[in-house]
């Protein structure tokens, strides 16, 4: 397929060592990043984040506060706290005092604050106050290269997890997708993502690391995703698909049963997988952390960085 090579950067995702979908989108006269948020996981397998990840974390903070230091726009497709600067951020978030002086400038596309829960609504308020006159509910709207979807259905239809609002990037004669969250979990969500007609696809794919995702709900990812392959040039999936070390398995096997490449974000970037959350208790066994060190992170009183030097197992 032929795309623009720099058009698009991932920033963050699973496969990066984080929890993300994070994006810029660089255009003659635009640049554009999707989701500002990065976690890690607070808790996994009864663990916290393993500081070779914390490092990572830290490291991918800090491309979104550059990127967002030279972005024209800013897109929120929801506000979990893996897509959006916090006010109360935890350690390992990536806080509102670390934005650029130049965010309160950037023209903010939001989705709506309808339907929200109490601590969302907070998370809506805190950004809309933040980006003031620049703030712009976005949800079915088009404005020059960019379109917005109404909202739909974080993962399954009905979902406790609310909605979400998915992005599309016009790129010269080609299209850019970013479908945050929907887990292809949705056959109607799918339909929208390819009544846009886009050559490319950023996704996040179904979590399979939860125990509480039926056989059923498998089943229909599955089936989305050899739809979105079998009619646009290049998909990616991500996010909540790769918290797992069976997530990595079904991607490479759904680019066997279809024939062609379907790629991870780390795969995109040309980077090695590093499926970090889903390694946690190999890291932990491969690199043992001291009594405290999370406290002492919290506190700036240890760097991270440290841990850089060992390679992680698995990789």
């Amino acid at each position: 397929m032929d795309r623009p090579a720099t058009a698009l950067e991932i920033i963050g995702a699973e496969s990066l060592g984080v929890r993300s979908l994070c994006c810029r989108v660089t255009l003659p006269d635009r640049r554009i990043v999707i989701d500002p948020g990065v976690a890690l996981g607070y808790r996994r397998n009864g663990l916290l984040p393993h500081p070779y990840q914390v490092a990572v974390g830290r490291r991918v903070r800090e491309r979104i506060v550059e990127a967002l230091g030279h972005a024209t726009d800013v897109v929120f497709s929801h506000f979990h706290g893996d897509h959006v600067p916090l006010v109360a951020a935890n350690p390992y978030q990536l806080a509102v005092r670390s934005l650029p002086a130049s965010f309160r400038h950037l023209r903010c596309w939001s989705k709506s604050g309808e339907g929200l829960s109490e601590n969302m609504q907070k998370r809506f308020h805190d950004l809309a106050a933040l980006s003031g006159t620049q703030w712009q509910v976005a949800e079915g709207r088009t404005e020059g290269p960019l379109s917005f979807s109404p909202a739909v259905p974080h993962g399954a239809s009905g979902s406790r997890m609310g909605t979400v609002m998915m992005t599309r990037v016009a790129l010269g004669r080609q299209s850019f997708v970013h479908a945050s969250d929907i887990q292809l979990l949705d056959d109607a969500t799918v339909d929208r993502v390819l009544d846009w007609q886009p050559d490319i696809v950023l996704a996040a794919g179904p979590p399979l690391y939860l125990g509480r995702l039926s056989t059923a709900a498998r089943a229909r990812a599955w089936d989305n995703a050899v739809r979105l392959a079998g009619n646009i040039g290049q998909l990616i999936l991500d996010h909540h698909l790769l918290r797992s070390e069976a997530g990595a398995v079904w991607l490479d096997r759904l680019s066997e049963s279809v024939g062609k490449e379907i790629l991870c974000a780390a795969d995109y970037m040309g980077q090695p997988r590093q499926l970090l959350e889903a390694q946690r208790v190999q890291l932990y066994e491969r690199m043992p952390v001291p009594e405290g060190w999370h406290a002492a992170y919290a506190r700036g009183r240890v760097d991270p960085d440290a841990y850089l030097s060992e390679q992680p197992a698995g990789s």
